[in-house]
């Protein structure tokens, strides 16, 4: 994101009756079971999305044939990569990010491979460096973000909020609906947002305000932006009735770009107060049968074609110094000055404590 935010997503268009392309498998099967296989299998959350004739290029450049199992919230694939480790059900993973990556390493669940032109990627988005240098590529950034649905906001004249302390006020109780931080990389890393901006002896007094306050928790992103967020077309049909939402600051394009006839403006707004930088990676999967093809992969998700397709698909931004999102991506997308940050380091020695803590706050 990432997000991405994403953190970034897939669904928010499908959410809007468009059909991005996605291919599907349900394993690293025969196809995909030899080292010479012209199959390639990338395993990957539920937003990854490419345009057809971008993997059509890929596919005739490689010879390789891809395909794409999807496994659920990046949290839960994640964890699906760790429990299959060694014996992985595809060749690359995709959708790791930032507040997981740690996790990931430590569970060695990744080959290091340094993916052709690495030297491309910014230097803020290699994080890789500080858990083994090519232990995976960085592949897309963006920033979760509360998101707002600004229909609401006017009919009730009512300001949005646009920080962390503004969701704890009382007239914006029971708006925010939120992801489960165990399982969803958007609620995570609205847990380390708020983590980043409270302190580790400040951050669970925060959430205790917001519990307090209504907030609600839900397993995953597709649920809260789909079906609880009242500015979505997903959760407008869906009779959704929370006007706050944690998702991407790239919610606004892809609500936008899908809408028909194309409006001016967004009708969704962005929390600028309230953004977590996500960067998501990819790496070659330990025991992965087809590595020549997987390697092939990570080489294509950092070439410029990947990168510039990336926007208007996951709605997420590029990594790469010589690549751009298209101008209308940019339009509508809400850039953040200066969104939270946390250290790799700090996140991996703090994490699984503080989503403990998390989860004993908000489920009592």
């Amino acid at each position: 994101m990432s997000t991405t935010i994403s953190k970034k997503k897939t669904c928010l268009a499908l959410a809007v009756g468009v059909a991005l392309v996605a291919l599907s498998a349900c394993g690293s099967s025969g196809d995909g079971g030899s080292g010479d296989s012209k199959t390639v299998t990338l395993v990957s959350h539920d937003s990854w999305a490419v345009s057809k004739n971008v993997l059509k290029d890929f596919e005739k450049k490689s010879g390789y044939k891809v395909k794409v199992l999807k496994d659920g919230d990046a949290g839960q694939a994640v964890n699906k990569a760790i429990l299959s480790k060694g014996n992985p059900q595809g060749d690359v993973f995709f959708g790791v990010d930032n507040t997981l990556l740690s996790r990931a390493i430590d569970n060695k669940i990744f080959t290091p491979y340094k993916a052709e032109g690495i030297e491309r990627v910014l230097s803020e988005y290699r994080l890789d460096i500080l858990f083994g240098k090519y232990s995976v590529t960085p592949i897309d950034t963006g920033d979760i973000c509360v998101n707002y649905d600004k229909k609401y906001f006017e009919q009730h004249k009512l300001a949005p909020p646009s920080s962390f302390a503004d969701l704890a006020k009382p007239q914006y109780k029971n708006l925010l609906v939120t992801e489960n931080a165990a399982t969803s990389s958007p609620g995570l890393g609205f847990l380390l947002g708020t983590a980043a901006e409270y302190g580790d002896d400040g951050w669970q007094g925060y959430w205790k305000k917001l519990v307090a306050n209504g907030v609600k928790v839900v397993d995953g992103w597709d649920q809260a932006y789909n079906e609880e967020f009242s500015g979505s077309a997903g959760g407008k049909k869906a009779g959704g009735d929370r006007p706050l939402v944690v998702s991407y600051a790239s919610s606004p394009p892809a609500e936008a770009i899908y809408s028909d006839p194309q409006p001016r403006t967004s009708p969704v707004g962005v929390a600028t107060k309230t953004c977590f930088q996500q960067v998501e990676f990819a790496g070659l999967l330990d025991g992965a049968k087809n590595e020549k093809g997987g390697k092939a992969l990570l080489d294509f998700l950092i070439s410029k074609e990947f990168q510039q397709d990336m926007p208007l698909n996951m709605f997420v931004d590029p990594v790469t110094e010589d690549a751009h999102a298209p101008a209308e991506y940019t339009k509508y997308a809400v850039r953040v000055a200066d969104p939270e940050y946390m250290s790799p380091r700090r996140i991996a020695k703090n994490r699984d404590n503080w989503v403990k803590s998390w989860t004993s706050l908000v489920r009592k």
